[in-house]
């Protein structure tokens, strides 16, 4: 179970690099979103904050994953970043839910493999 844990980490990590370097330095050739998809990409943009941000966070929990250095926080902030590609996969471009629901449903794995340390925020006090 170490060496899948780590593989499903790997793999996460270097899928949030490669998008989050992608975005910051426009590599290679973007598809033009088209309908609701471009309605919701337009507003994503002229919010000037959303996309940077999320790219961010993308990038630091990328390196952090393949690094394996500070997983545990880094599996809790991709949380909402994964549910939100997954939502917007599922609902405005269903051909990408695949690798959306792999991506989320490892962040969950990585969650669960570390489940330990997440029961403090649980616990009744």
């Amino acid at each position: 179970m170490k060496i899948a844990t780590i593989i499903v980490r790997v793999l996460i990590g270097l899928l949030m690099l490669f998008a989050s370097i992608s975005y910051f330095f426009k590599f290679g050739e973007q598809p033009a979103p088209v309908g609701d998809m471009k309605v919701l990409m337009d507003g994503f943009n002229a919010s000037k904050y959303i996309m940077p941000l999320a790219k961010a966070i993308e990038l630091i929990c990328g390196l952090s994953f393949v690094t394996g250095k500070f997983i545990k926080i880094s599996a809790v902030l991709l949380v909402p970043i994964t549910l939100n590609i997954l939502l917007i996969n599922v609902f405005m471009m269903p051909e990408g839910t695949p690798i959306a629901a792999a991506l989320f449903l490892g962040n969950l794995f990585i969650i669960y493999r570390n489940w330990d340390s997440y029961k403090g925020l649980f616990a009744a006090n």
